[in-house]
């Protein structure tokens, strides 16, 4: 019997009900780059996260490209989220001083959201938030702003020192609470910002999968009277597809929290 090509393979692997493992491993939307170093650049999951990069860049610059005294809707929407960004989370978390760390957090809730929303839009169907990758990238991001921002405020070793020594403390316990607290601060918060996002997205995309498919399954069923269960399987996946929505915003709005969090923490003066 003539083996199939890999490509072939794939394609019958994938088509495959219920899908496996093989359904999170992206082919390129390119032929010929296939198996090649380019590959990852070219699949759905990075297609979908360029589009979103130039939804967002888009988005600020047409908004902005002429303000007028009373805002458009979409100067309105702009300046809404840039205003949420600034007031609500810099201002309030960072205090007097996060006015200049809006525009990133605002850039970096937009990003977020648009990424998340992925998940629960027609044809995509996933968000890339889903793979650790993009979480990583974003949580590494954030962690560069803060500690850069702490150095910067503190200086390299008074920054170790804030982050580190626990003060008010006995010192016979430094010893102890010194590692806790390096790790607590410089290892993990980056770690815990991409788990979250990644768990919350990941589980969001498999729990639609579970009641869409299912509803498949059942009503292929060769029972008559599993059949009409497949309605109620996909009535559960329209209902979660609302609930992910608040989730999705959710997490954009806590993960966009945390790291102003963390940049209050690198400008405060004291543990």
């Amino acid at each position: 019997m003539t083996e199939l090509p890999t490509y072939a393979a794939a394609d019958i692997r994938a088509a495959e009900f219920p899908p496996g493992v093989d359904s999170f491993n992206y082919r390129s939307l390119i032929p010929g780059f296939e198996g090649t170093a380019w590959e990852p650049a070219f699949t759905k999951i990075a297609l979908l996260v360029w589009i979103a990069a130039a939804i967002a860049i888009l988005f600020f610059l047409l908004s902005y490209r002429n303000p007028q005294l009373v805002p458009t809707k979409r100067q309105w929407m702009a300046e809404s989220v840039y205003g949420l960004a600034r007031d609500n989370i810099a201002r309030d978390i960072i205090g007097h001083q996060g006015v200049r760390f809006a525009p990133y957090l605002a850039s970096l809730f937009v990003f977020i959201l648009l990424l998340n929303i992925w998940g629960i839009f027609p044809f995509a169907q996933i968000s890339p938030n889903s793979h650790i990758a993009f979480p990583i990238v974003l949580a590494i991001s954030s962690w560069l702003v803060y500690v850069a921002v702490g150095i910067r405020k503190h200086g390299f070793f008074g920054y170790i020192k804030a982050s580190c020594w626990v003060g008010g403390a006995p010192l016979w316990v430094q010893p102890i609470l010194v590692p806790i607290e390096f790790v607590s601060n410089l290892v993990l918060r980056p770690v815990t910002l991409a788990v979250r996002l990644f768990a919350n997205m990941f589980a969001g995309h498999m729990i639609l999968l579970v009641f869409t498919l299912g509803g498949v399954a059942l009503l292929n069923a060769e029972s008559i009277f599993i059949k009409p269960v497949a309605l109620l399987s996909w009535a559960m996946a329209i209902l979660m597809t609302f609930f992910e929505l608040g989730i999705l915003i959710l997490q954009a709005y806590v993960f966009t929290l945390l790291t102003a969090t963390y940049l209050q923490s690198s400008l405060a003066d004291d543990h």
